[in-house]
């Protein structure tokens, strides 16, 4: 057998995707990027100290660098093929931490934007729903999607009571039905509103538990940070086919 060398400073060995946690207290349901069930390979949580809710998404607060570029260094010395987030608005970091590692990052379910516009028809819109329009500003979206060659329109969950309660408020509870319900009649009108839209973005990595439920009701793709994250893991971490010829 191979001798194998141990990594200096390494905890323990063979996680695919490190993912860069908020300090909040959600409850994580399954398929949740927070809730280790939602992958079937495995994955390494690292919470990063100070990035509150308040601070990235409601604040925005850019001083937060270097805590997001020493966890993100962190994973990187686990052994980790590929860096992800369990927020949308880690967006503001996501030039940052990719020229300070030297593995994949994508801190952003918004970074699947320009993917998106370029498999829809010229004539396709984009629709997100995400965890605070307020917060989803123009300049974030510009960030993600340059080119901006598609209409975006984008609807929050900000109002939702369950969602802002067990999410946003962090009051500790949550009742996935209630949010499921709430994220389809969100993604439902947003579309009977804009039907030129052909794809929906959740942008919000609490959402991606009821896409399936959203997709059933607009039969239309649905991406999420799920979507983006198995995508680059498969190419991370390829694998031999097998079968009859």
């Amino acid at each position: 057998m191979t001798r194998l060398a141990g990594r200096p400073g390494a905890i323990s060995y063979g996680h695919d995707i490190g993912i860069l946690m908020i300090d909040c207290f959600n409850p994580f349901v399954p398929g949740d990027v927070g809730n280790a069930y939602t992958y079937d390979y495995p994955v390494l949580y690292h919470k990063v100290p100070e990035v509150t809710i308040q601070r990235l998404v409601e604040e925005g607060d850019l001083t937060l660098r270097s805590n997001i570029i020493e966890a993100a260094r962190f994973l990187e010395a686990q052994g980790v093929k590929a860096i992800t987030s369990d927020c949308g608005y880690m967006l503001h970091f996501q030039e940052m931490v990719r020229e300070s590692v030297n593995i994949p990052v994508m801190l952003s379910s918004l970074l699947q934007l320009p993917f998106i516009s370029s498999i829809l028809a010229p004539s396709q819109a984009i629709g997100i729903v995400c965890a605070n329009a307020q917060s989803l500003t123009e300049e974030m979206l510009t960030k993600a999607f340059p080119a901006r060659d598609k209409a975006i329109f984008v609807s929050g969950m900000e109002n939702q009571p369950e969602f802002r309660s067990a999410i946003l408020r962090e009051e500790g509870s949550i009742d996935p039905e209630l949010v499921e319900h709430e994220l389809v009649e969100a993604g439902c009108e947003l579309v009977r509103k804009n039907p030129a839209i052909g794809a929906v973005l959740l942008e919000c990595s609490n959402l991606p538990p009821y896409a399936k439920a959203l997709q059933e009701r607009i039969r239309l793709p649905v991406f999420d940070f799920t979507t983006m994250i198995d995508y680059v893991r498969a190419a991370c971490q390829r694998r031999r086919f097998e079968g009859a010829y």
